[in-house]
């Protein structure tokens, strides 16, 4: 009886926070979709008609494709956004250049690469771009590399320049896990597929050294060749620079490294100056939100953008944004409804992503070769990353283009379990299994070791994922079987050298994977595109109502649910469950994108 009452009483408390939760949040939301409408309405004439310089903050963390979040006011401009808003603003006559705000303490190669070779457009259009750096103060010299390309380069006078090479750290667990008495047991195909080491070891293996010293050296190599073209330097002496940093504002200059000296507000006096003091400095993402191409009725190319770790299904999340997954569901939908579409003529996928399950990779990688048969092109860019099942995903494409310091490759496959039986002995718990079936039943227990037949009958799925991989590859890119067993076994190459091991077909970015699609589709080189994201964005409207359509039934299904939530017969259900889990065999790489 007494459990009746707290039940019953707990249910009304349930409905009336319930109630009120969604009312705030209801409220929140409608404050900041009218905070936006209203800004929106401020700006709406605020885009000068004279002389603009367009300004670009690059100390703010971005994604590499915008949010699928509606809610998302806040967040910078992606760095796909970024390339178009800039290619947009080579043909305005308004716009006379670029004032960059530049990254201090580094960025991912491959947004620094996209970014110059944004810059290098920009300037070929007959724009100037001027950037600002308070210091160069972090080690690596990727955020040096974005802006490397500029017309001046400005130091404040009382920072330093520290940019020196490139550094990666892994953190392995090994160690960890025999403190505490817990055993990692993984399979992995083969010794290059790094990712599982971070488990089972407590340094380096030889083979996992040797290819994180190869790609780290190949983005480095890389950085300082384009970083000698753009400021007229000999390689081996920009590399002598790097080499004997950090140094001080005056010898960066003295160097060549920099340009001038002096304050923010100095340089954009010297801008205004450039164009006799009627320059208006105008924030990137104003003009983006503002200077929307025209409507025309030219051909359509569909975009689809994929980032983070690839996983089975619709990643549903915060609709308020979070981390950035790629749902197989989700992608493979986006590329058949692409296909589907009599007016789109060619479609670009831009991967962003160290990879995930194999499940996932596979049922996009089917979605890709069902646009191909049904005749659209398919067009691969290549960003900071695209492993493994990112690489998976990439491979069955007409044609691949990464950066040259995009991280790719890792043609392979893990998988495992760590036992805990012994941490749950050195804490007093006891967990014991019963199981009926088949010996396999307690392949995923955390509270057992594998027997040799559960090991090898997990080896050999494995294996059967790992033979399909190198098989999907092989087909893609047209390369000897035993060829693509020689470069794969897990490894990580940059897109230097994944060009030369022909695992990608061009060097480029996003603008020279839409240039592959107009080709591919038989689209005339000046003619004017329509460049489709697929899926359309939400907009906040339609996500609100969404949410809230019911908002009544909303509540007390949260109500109900909270109620439920505090019995404990419901919560030793959901420990039971999570206990029940069963990881993937996975296609991912742990290897930090370095900056």
């Amino acid at each position: 009886m007494k459990q009746f009452w707290i039940t019953f009483f707990g249910s009304i408390v349930g409905v009336v926070v319930g109630s009120l939760l969604t009312l705030v949040l209801g409220v929140f939301l409608i404050f900041a979709m009218i905070g936006a409408l209203v800004e929106g309405a401020q700006t709406e004439t605020a885009l000068p008609q004279t002389a603009m310089v367009l300004e670009l903050d690059l100390r703010d963390g971005r994604l590499d494709s915008p949010s699928r979040s509606p809610f998302g006011f806040s967040d910078p401009l992606s760095t796909v956004e970024l390339v178009r808003t800039l290619e947009r603003a080579e043909s305005d006559d308004r716009v006379a250049g670029l004032f960059i705000r530049a990254n201090e303490f580094g960025m991912s190669p491959g947004a620094a690469e996209e970014l110059r070779g944004a810059i290098e457009d920009f300037r070929a259009a007959g724009k100037f771009v001027v950037t600002h750096a308070q210091g160069f103060e972090g080690t690596s010299v990727t955020g040096y590399f974005a802006v490397s390309g500029s017309d001046q380069i400005w130091l404040q006078d009382t920072t330093s320049f520290t940019a020196a090479g490139l550094a990666s750290e892994t953190m392995f667990l090994g160690g960890l896990f025999a403190h505490f008495d817990a055993v990692p047991q993984f399979e992995q195909f083969h010794e290059y597929k790094g990712a599982a080491n971070t488990y089972t070891q407590s340094d380096f293996t030889e083979a996992h050294r040797e290819a994180t010293e190869s790609f780290l050296g190949s983005i480095y190599d890389t950085a300082v060749l384009r970083i000698a073209e753009d400021r007229g330097l000999q390689a081996d002496a920009l590399r002598a620079m790097f080499e004997s940093a950090p140094h001080t504002a005056e010898e960066a200059q003295s160097l060549g490294l920099i340009d001038q000296l002096g304050q923010v507000v100095e340089a954009r006096e010297a801008v205004r100056a450039r164009l006799d003091g009627e320059a208006s400095f105008v924030e990137i993402a104003q003009y983006h939100a503002q200077a929307a191409p025209t409507w025309n009725n030219g051909p359509i190319i569909a975009l689809i953008e994929g980032q983070g770790a690839i996983v089975t299904g619709t990643p549903t999340g915060s609709p308020f944004g979070g981390e950035e997954m790629i749902g197989g569901d989700f992608m493979s939908e986006a590329i058949l409804a692409a296909a589907d579409d009599n007016s789109v003529r060619a479609i670009v996928i831009r991967v962003d992503s160290p990879g995930g399950s194999a499940i996932a990779s596979d049922q996009v990688w089917h979605a890709i070769t069902r646009a191909r048969e049904a005749g659209k092109p398919v067009i691969v860019s290549m960003a900071s990353m695209a492993a493994s099942g990112g690489y998976y995903i990439a491979a069955p494409a007409d044609y691949v283009l990464a950066h040259e310091t995009t991280l790719t490759g890792s043609i392979g496959v893990l998988g495992g379990k760590i036992v805990l039986e012994g941490t749950f002995d050195l804490v007093g718990l006891n967990a014991e299994t019963i199981a009926v079936g088949g010996e396999y039943a307690t392949a995923f227990s955390a509270q057992q070791e594998w027997t040799d037949s559960q090991r090898a009958a997990y080896r050999s799925q494995m294996s059967d994922i790992y033979d399909d991989f190198t098989q999907r590859v092989a087909d893609g890119r047209d390369l000897p079987l035993e060829r693509v067993l020689e470069i794969a076994r897990g490894r990580i190459w940059t897109g230097a050298q994944a060009l030369d091991l022909g695992l990608v077909d061009e060097i480029g970015g996003l603008r020279d994977a839409i240039g592959a699609a107009r080709q591919f589709a038989g689209i005339d080189a000046e003619a004017r595109i329509r460049l489709r994201r697929y899926p359309a964005q939400r907009s906040p409207m339609e996500a609100f109502q969404e949410l809230f359509g019911v908002s009544a039934e909303t509540a007390q299904s949260a109500a109900r649910l909270n109620a439920l939530m505090d019995m404990p017969e419901v919560r030793a259900a959901l420990q039971a469950r999570q206990e029940m889990n069963q990881p993937g065999m996975q296609m991912r790489s742990s290897t930090a994108v370095p900056n």
